[in-house]
């Protein structure tokens, strides 16, 4: 069984605030700390579960050096690979190779979620709303549409209780869920000690691989359209030019393609 992770930190139990998941910040060393222990609680629940291969991708954004290079290196669970520094929903090579299931650890609820900890889609300053064959996505809808092209059914996520009904209303109930905090706003929330989450994690994380009750991968028909309702105006200077994408409004940009993963990929090139 060969299985892919994507990681973030803003869903990770005992983080509320921005200073826990930005570079360099005074509590950033703290955040890195207990994003790394429920990652690794994540790869030992697979490891139980009998997967041969597990490929774990870093996908927090915390700026500058330490841009999807959260995790701490020395402290990572033997068995797994990590993919560190690679930009955001950008690697595919286990999709292509051939993978059996994906799972979201540390997944945060999408832009404009009431009791969403820390809320936000792709970036917090730029885009407001993101929207696949106008169905509404965070990052976690974005990435299972992207798994979703590849035949990979995503079967897990944990975070807080918003993220895990945003992702179960995405994907289907047989999702399973570690809810390890309650959102009581942006930036506070009800959470689990970090040793109790991690136990929920990698207990959770075994039953969704063995029981294999899974949804069916996400997908949307063709023709797929990825629109982003930006910020402000100027935003969309950024996408201007691209292949296949067009500004259709003063602050929306949409993409379009025969997949998502198309639409994605003229959307967000490997430069961002």
């Amino acid at each position: 069984m060969r299985v892919m992770l994507w990681c973030d930190m803003e869903g990770v139990a005992g983080i509320s605030v921005w200073e826990q998941v930005n570079g360099g910040a005074p509590l950033y060393e703290e955040g890195r700390r207990l994003y790394t222990e429920e990652v690794n609680a994540a790869v030992r629940g697979c490891k139980r579960a009998g997967a041969t291969e597990i490929v774990v991708v870093d996908g927090h954004g915390a700026g500058g050096p330490w841009s999807f290079k959260s995790l701490i290196p020395e402290r990572l669970e033997s068995g797994a690979e990590y993919v560190l520094g690679y930009p955001w929903a950008r690697y595919i090579a286990p999709l292509e190779a051939g993978c059996d299931a994906a799972l979201f650890v540390g997944a945060h609820a999408m832009a404009g979620t009431p009791d969403g900890v820390l809320c936000h889609t792709v970036s917090s300053q730029s885009w407001y709303n993101a929207r696949i064959n106008g169905t509404l996505v965070g990052e976690s809808g974005i990435i299972a549409a992207i798994c979703g092209d590849f035949n990979t059914p995503c079967v897990f996520v944990s975070g807080d209780a918003a993220t895990c009904r945003e992702v179960t209303e995405l994907i289907g109930p047989q999702v399973v869920q570690a809810p390890v905090k309650i959102g009581l706003g942006r930036f506070s929330a009800r959470h689990l000690p970090a040793s109790d989450a991690c136990a929920l994690i990698e207990g959770r994380v075994y039953s969704a691989l063995t029981r294999r009750d899974w949804p069916k991968p996400l997908k949307f028909d063709p023709p797929v359209t990825f629109e982003v309702e930006l910020a402000t105006p100027d935003r969309a200077n950024d996408f201007l030019g691209k292949k296949g994408v067009e500004r259709i409004g003063s602050r929306l940009i949409c993409s379009r393609a025969d997949s998502f993963w198309q639409a994605w990929d003229q959307f967000w090139p490997m430069g961002g």
